[in-house]
C-alpha cells in the first residue's frame, strides 16, 4: 500500500508517521525524495522532519562530498529512539524482553510458571515489565505485544489441552495487557510474531517468501508473504500441528485424532517412552515430521521452512538435520539456494516478533488514533 499524506483532519499525527514510516520501510532519504514519494510539500516534509530530530526519531547525516557544492544530508532513524516490549506467555510460562526500533534485544528476562493462570500470568507480566522498564530507564517504550499461542476464538480448540493456555478463553487480553503496562497494547498468535523476529534479525533476514514452523508445546506455523505473515480470514492460518496426519491416532484435546503435535511438538516429544534419547525419538516421528514438510512446501511453495520455537536447540537442530530423508515435492527441485529446512537460532523470535508488532501498531500511518491513548506516545516521551 502506497504511502500518502493527508491534509484532512488528524494529519498532523498521520503526517508525521507517514515520514517515519517511509524512511523506516526505505532506508535512508533526503526531504525531497520523501516529500516526492508520500505526496507532501517539501515545507511539510521539512517541519514534520523538525520535530522528529528534536524527538531523537531521526539523525541527518551529511553523505561524502560528490564535486562541487554543499554534501546532500539524508535522514537515518535512529534505532534508540524508541522501544517497545515483547511477552511471549505459553505453557511453560512467561517471557518479556525490551527491544528498541530496530528489534535489537536490549534487556530480556523469563520467568518458568507451567500452564499459568490468567491471574499468575498478569502478574508475572507486571513484573516483568517493571523489571524492564527498570533495565533502560527514562526510555521512550512506545507499546506492548504479548504473544500467545493459537487457535483463537475456535469452538472446542482455543485454550483447550496441553499446548495452549487452558483457562485463558473469555480474557480480554488486550484490556488487561493495556491495565497492567499502560501501554497501548497489542495480541499476536506467537507462530505470527516469531516469522516475524525471524524475518528481523533471524536465518529468514532478508527472506520475502518462507515458512516458519514453530516447535513449542504443541505444533504451529506462518507463511511469510512478501514480508507480511499470513492469517487468514480470522486470523488462523497455519494451524499445521491440528492437520489430521495419522489415521485413526492418538486423540487430541482439539476432538479429532491423528494430529501432528501429537506426535511433533514438546508435549509429544515428554511424553516418549521411558528411556528413549532424543536421537531415538527423532528417528521415530521423522516420518510424520516429513509428512508435514512436504505437505507445507506442496500448499505454499516457501523459498525454505525455518524451524523454530521454544525447543532445546539440540532438537531442533536433529529435526533438521532429517531433511536429506525427505521425499519429493515441488520445493525438491535442482538448483536451490537455499536448504529445504533452515534450524532457527534466534531463540527470542517469539519477544522480538511481538515487540514490532507494537512498534508498527503504534507508529504506522493506518494506527488508529482511538486505540492510542489521549496522549501521543510517538510525541510526549515516556506512554506511562
Amino acid at each position: 500500500m502506497a504511502l500518502r499524506g493527508t491534509n484532512q483532519g488528524l494529519s498532523r499525527y498521520h503526517n508525521r508517521r507517514i515520514v517515519l514510516a517511509y524512511i523506516r520501510n526505505q532506508g535512508p532519504a533526503a526531504r525531497s525524495d520523501i516529500a516526492q514519494h508520500v505526496g507532501l510539500t517539501v515545507q511539510t516534509v521539512s517541519s514534520i522532519v523538525r520535530e522528529l530530530e528534536e524527538l531523537g526519531f531521526l539523525l541527518p547525516v551529511r553523505e561524502k562530498p560528490r564535486g562541487r557544492g554543499a554534501p546532500a544530508q539524508t535522514l537515518h532513524l535512529n534505532p534508540d529512539a524508541g522501544h517497545a516490549i515483547g511477552i511471549d506467555v505459553s505453557p511453560l510460562g512467561v517471557a518479556a524482553a525490551l527491544t528498541n526500533l530496530a528489534g535489537e534485544i536490549v534487556a530480556h528476562a523469563t520467568r518458568d510458571c507451567p500452564n499459568p493462570t490468567p491471574e499468575a500470568g498478569f502478574t508475572l507480566i507486571d513484573g516483568l515489565v517493571r523489571e524492564l522498564r527498570a533495565a533502560r530507564s527514562g526510555a521512550r517504550i512506545l507499546g506492548a505485544g504479548m504473544a500467545i499461542p493459537g487457535p483463537l476464538d475456535v469452538e472446542g480448540m482455543s485454550f483447550v489441552g496441553p499446548t495452549t493456555l487452558a483457562g485463558w478463553n473469555g480474557i480480554p487480553l488486550q484490556d488487561r495487557l493495556a491495565r497492567v503496562t499502560g501501554l497501548p497494547a497489542f495480541i499476536e498468535i506467537d507462530t505470527s510474531a516469531a516469522a516475524l523476529g525471524v524475518s528481523m534479525q533471524g536465518e529468514a533476514r532478508g527472506l520475502s517468501e518462507f515458512y516458519y514452523l514453530h516447535l513449542g508445546a504443541g505444533l504451529g506455523g506462518t507463511m511469510m508473504h512478501g514480508g507480511h505473515p499470513l492469517r487468514g480470514a480470522f486470523g488462523n492460518a497455519g494451524e499445521i500441528g491440528h492437520v489430521p496426519a495419522v489415521p485413526d491416532g492418538l486423540a487430541c484435546a482439539c476432538g479429532n485424532r491423528g494430529c501432528l503435535e501429537r506426535y511433533v511438538s514438546l508435549e509429544a516429544y515428554r511424553a516418549r517412552p521411558p528411556g528413549q534419547n532424543e536421537a531415538e525419538w527423532v528417528r521415530t516421528v521423522a516420518p510424520v515430521f516429513h509428512r508435514a514438510i512436504t505437505t507445507i512446501e506442496n500448499l505454499f511453495d516457501p523459498e525454505t521452512i525455518v524451524l523454530g520455537g521454544l525447543a532445546p536447540a539440540s532438537l531442533i537442530h536433529a529435526l533438521s538435520a532429517t531433511a536429506p530423508d525427505l521425499p519429493g515435492s515441488v520445493s525438491a527441485r535442482r538448483g536451490r539456494g537455499l536448504p529445504r529446512i533452515i534450524a532457527a537460532t534466534d531463540s527470542h523470535s517469539v519477544l522480538r516478533g511481538a515487540a514490532a508488532l507494537a512498534i508498527a501498531g503504534v507508529l504506522s500511518p493506518g494506527a488508529a488514533r482511538d486505540s492510542l491513548p489521549a496522549s501521543d506516545p510517538l510525541f510526549d516521551g515516556l506512554a506511562a
